[in-house]
């Protein structure tokens, strides 16, 4: 990865830092936690990785992207407001009344979302049927989804592993985002899912296991997934809740609650540097 490219897709994961903590703050509710650890991973993928087309969002040969943990709305809404799909401005709406920016994403009144989540573990399932979709049309575009450690507790994330793995769906890559906290505490705690790098080699995927804030593993991870033949790629991301903002690293009670006035000011200025 050259410099730039660096340098570049930095800057960009601190603007949507910023559209998270902006939306979230305006809304007086939502998840930041678990948006500021997807965004290293999500900025990757728009500002480096996938087919899109921010002027034409519904594009057939795009690349997919499904945010199975839909309550990390907020990261996915920065990273397309910034990619261009809507106005950055419009992250101030945030669940508002009147807002089509929706606690979860919404396929149908969200520019450049490709799958309306929320219900732990429909993502990914979703995820397998564009997958199979694709082979079956002989379709050349990919699949990325990405799924919360607290949401592999959920059986129905299993379910689609064995279906992924035996449709032998190697368009489809899968990043884990493991900050190790969900909303009532450590995952290992509330209901142990780990180890999933195992886990989803029992399953016949393909398994990498990245530091989830290191954009040159990120891309390293990325194409071995492309290279990959056969078998469906699971990437393990090791990730930091709250990454970016001092204050709400590794706190579980930052996983559904928004700044105040006197956080965002400290956020927003931790950020600005």
């Amino acid at each position: 990865m050259t410099n730039e490219k660096l340098a570049m897709l930095k800057e960009k994961a601190n603007l949507v830092r910023k559209g998270i903590i902006e939306g979230t703050h305006a809304a007086g509710c939502g998840h930041p936690g678990g948006s500021l650890s997807i965004t290293d991973i999500v900025t990757y993928l728009y500002f480096a990785e996938m087919n899109i087309d921010e002027k034409n969002p519904k594009m057939a040969n795009r690349d997919r992207f499904v945010m199975s943990k839909g309550h990390a709305a907020p990261a996915l809404y920065s990273v397309l407001a910034n990619r261009g799909f809507f106005p950055v401005e419009d992250l101030l709406t945030l669940r508002k009344t009147d807002s089509y920016l929706q606690g979860h994403p919404d396929m149908k009144g969200i520019p450049g979302v490709d799958m309306s989540t929320g219900s732990l573990g429909l993502g990914i399932s979703a995820a397998c049927g564009m997958a199979l979709a694709a082979k079956i049309n002989g379709d050349s575009y990919r699949v990325y989804c990405a799924v919360g450690d607290g949401e592999s507790e959920e059986g129905q994330v299993w379910e689609a592993a064995m279906f992924a793995a035996h449709y032998g769906l190697d368009n489809l890559t899968v990043f884990l985002d493991y900050n190790g906290l969900q909303i009532d505490g450590a995952v290992k705690d509330v209901m142990n899912p780990t180890p999933h790098d195992t886990k989803f080699a029992s399953f016949g995927w393909n398994v990498i296991t990245i530091d989830g804030h290191n954009f040159e593993e990120i891309e390293a991870a990325v194409n071995a997934a492309k290279a990959f033949k056969g078998k469906p790629t699971a990437i393990i991301a090791n990730t930091v809740k709250g990454k970016g903002v001092s204050f709400m690293e590794n706190l579980a009670s930052w996983h559904g609650k928004a700044p105040n006035d006197d956080e965002y000011a400290t956020a927003m200025a931790e950020l600005n540097k």
